[in-house]
C-alpha cells in the first residue's frame, strides 16, 4: 500500500496529460503531476516520492521534499487562520491543517510553532498538532548517560529549555549551562547528562566529560578552546570588542576567567592568545 506522509519508491507505469502514473508492488497507483516530474525518465523507472492528500483528497505524489515526514516534529510558520483551524506551512503546494483542538495555545497567522505531523486513520488525512508533550514517552527510555542524541528545542521554561530526544523522549537543558544562542525549533546534536530516578532526562549541548569549573565563563573558555584545537587567539591584552566578538564576555570577566584558569594550570597565557595544557 502506498503511505500516506512518507516517502514511497513508485515505478513509473505510464505517462498521461496530467502527469506519471506511479504504482508499488501491489498496483496501486497515484499520480505525479507534471510539474514535479523529472525531465529524464523511462517507463519502469522507479521514483522515490512522497505521497499526501491533495485539494480533492486523493493521494497525489511530489518531488518536493516537505518541511515534516509522518510521525516527526518540525518548527512550521502559520500561513492562514480558518474556520477549522490554522494552516501551516511545509513546504508543499497545499498547507497542512492544524486544528483547534489540536493547538496547545491558540496559534497566530505568521507565527512559528513546533509541530508533530499525525495521521488520523479515520480520514485517512494528515494533520499537525502542537500537544507535543503527549507524543512523547519517559516511560520505556532508550538512551544512557553520555549517549550522544538528536534534540530539538521546543519551549522555554523557567528551569531551560524543554527538548525532543531522538524523536521519542523528553528532556531539560537547564539554563545555566547553556553558553551560546539557541532558539526554539533548533535542531543540534547533543549529550544524555543524566537520567533521574524519576525518568527525566538532563541534556548538555557539549560532551559529558568537561570539567566543570566555578564559574560558567570558565566552562565556557574550556569548551571554546578543545573546540578550536586548544587555543584562542585572545589574551588578558586583546581589545574589548575581539573578546566579545570571539566569546560574548566582557573584558573583565574574561581576564578574572582566564586567571583563575591559569592559576589551576589549565592554560598558559602566550603573547599571541591563550593554550589549554591540561584535558579535563
Amino acid at each position: 500500500m502506498i503511505e500516506i506522509g512518507k516517502y514511497n519508491t513508485l515505478q513509473i507505469s505510464q505517462e498521461t496529460e496530467t502527469g506519471l502514473l506511479l504504482k508499488d508492488n501491489s498496483g496501486e497507483e497515484i499520480v505525479l503531476p507534471t510539474k514535479h516530474c523529472p525531465k529524464n525518465f523511462e517507463i519502469d523507472d522507479t521514483l522515490n516520492v512522497f505521497v499526501y492528500l491533495d485539494y480533492s483528497e486523493k493521494k497525489t505524489a511530489t518531488t518536493i521534499k516537505p518541511k515534516i515526514k509522518l510521525y516527526e516534529f518540525a518548527l512550521l510558520q502559520v500561513a492562514a487562520i480558518t474556520q477549522v483551524g490554522a494552516f501551516l506551512n511545509w513546504g508543499l503546494d497545499k498547507d497542512l491543517l492544524a486544528p483547534f483542538n489540536e493547538q496547545k495555545l491558540e496559534m497566530l497567522e505568521g507565527r512559528w510553532y513546533v509541530v508533530y505531523l499525525d495521521l488520523d486513520e479515520n480520514t485517512n488525512r494528515l494533520f499537525a498538532s502542537s500537544k507535543i508533550d503527549r507524543q512523547l514517552q519517559n516511560i520505556n527510555i532508550i538512551v544512557e548517560k553520555g549517549d550522544k542524541v538528536d534534540i530539538i528545542i521546543y519551549q522555554q521554561t523557567d528551569l531551560g529549555y524543554s527538548v525532543i530526544i531522538n524523536n521519542e523522549h523528553k528532556g531539560l537543558i537547564y539554563g545555566n549551562e547553556i553558553f551560546t544562542t539557541i532558539n526554539i525549533g533548533d535542531k543540534l546534536t547533543a549529550y544524555v547528562k543524566k537520567v533521574r530516578d524519576d525518568n527525566h532526562i538532563d541534556i548538555s549541548l557539549q560532551p559529558i566529560g568537561y570539567r566543570n569549573f566555578n564559574d560558567n565563563n570558565s566552562t565556557l573558555i574550556y569548551k571554546k578552546l578543545v573546540d578550536n584545537n586548544d587555543f584562542l587567539p585572545i589574551n588578558d591584552k586583546s581589545s574589548p570588542e575581539e573578546i566579545k566578538n570571539m566569546l560574548g564576555l566582557s573584558k573583565k570577566a574574561f581576564k578574572k576567567s582566564i586567571g583563575a584558569l591559569y592559576k589551576d594550570r589549565i592554560i598558559t597565557i602566550e603573547e599571541m592568545g591563550i593554550r589549554l595544557v591540561k584535558k579535563a
